[in-house]
């Protein structure tokens, strides 16, 4: 397995383990008040990351794509919230996340990146654990699916924009100082700022940042498909904290998700 593949996987374990803490999070506040407690957090980070390391001053181009990442970003989280909220989640999980795995790999490709035949068996096989991984028991209304696919959109746009970039960390800071200055003013104006379980908010923070340091990373040293893929496998990380920690259980469905994942990744990786 090459580097950008592992950095992908690196990349996916530290979304889920910051949308595990989230979760817990969202638990006490509205998730929409943890968006706009730790996105500014990463915009800061990155910002004194790029001064630190000496990045060179980011083109105007790079600027837009962080831009444009962090507001499809925002739309991708809060219209799934939404979306889950409306139902069924088990319809709504499934579509948002197979897209949000699709799109970049569909975007590689018409980008000129090449797949063998097992490459592509991979892909499939992944897509599918990554499908029925997110299939959850039929609860809620019946109006969630439209918000569903603009979720998924919104997902995979962000990984296909975001990889557009040259530069690294001013990218990402311009990615959530975009979304901040939209969700904060919203979550200021509809719930207040004033976090009622801080220490979860902020333990969070570092495992979306890290995330997003590692796709951009992976997807500029490899393949933009691969590197969307991999990384939409976070849901199984989150899934599986739950179940160590919360003790959690996963259906059978959920674990023949995880078996056929685990079997496509070393063949989206091989060469």
């Amino acid at each position: 397995m090459n580097a950008a593949a592992l950095i992908a996987l690196l990349s996916a374990i530290s979304y889920g383990a910051g949308d595990f803490l989230s979760g817990l999070a969202s638990r006490r506040d509205p998730p929409e008040r943890v968006v706009a407690l730790t996105h500014p957090l990463a915009c800061v980070a990155f910002a004194l990351l790029a001064v630190l390391r000496h990045e060179p001053l980011p083109s105007s181009s790079d600027l837009g794509w962080g831009a444009a990442a962090g507001v499809l970003g925002l739309l991708g989280v809060l219209t799934f919230y939404r979306a889950l909220a409306l139902g069924p989640m088990g319809t709504v999980s499934v579509t948002s996340g197979a897209l949000g795995a699709l799109i970049p790999v569909a975007a590689g490709l018409l980008l000129g990146e090449q797949l063998s035949l097992g490459n592509g068996l991979g892909v499939l096989l992944v897509l599918a654990g990554i499908a029925l991984f997110s299939v959850l028991p039929g609860q809620g209304g019946r109006g969630g699916l439209p918000l569903a696919l603009l979720a998924g959109l919104g997902f995979g746009l962000f990984f296909v924009l975001l990889a557009q970039s040259e530069a690294v960390f001013w990218t990402l800071a311009m990615a959530r100082l975009t979304s901040s200055a939209v969700v904060v003013p919203y979550t200021l104006r509809r719930y207040g700022l004033r976090p009622l379980g801080p220490r979860l908010i902020f333990a969070s923070a570092p495992g979306d940042a890290l995330g997003n340091l590692c796709y951009l990373l992976a997807a500029q040293a490899g393949r933009l498909s691969v590197a969307g893929l991999l990384t939409n496998l976070y849901p199984v990380i989150t899934a599986l904290l739950a179940a160590m920690v919360l003790r959690e259980r996963l259906n059978r469905v959920q674990w023949l998700g995880v078996a056929l994942a685990v079997i496509g990744v070393p063949l989206v990786t091989a060469r």
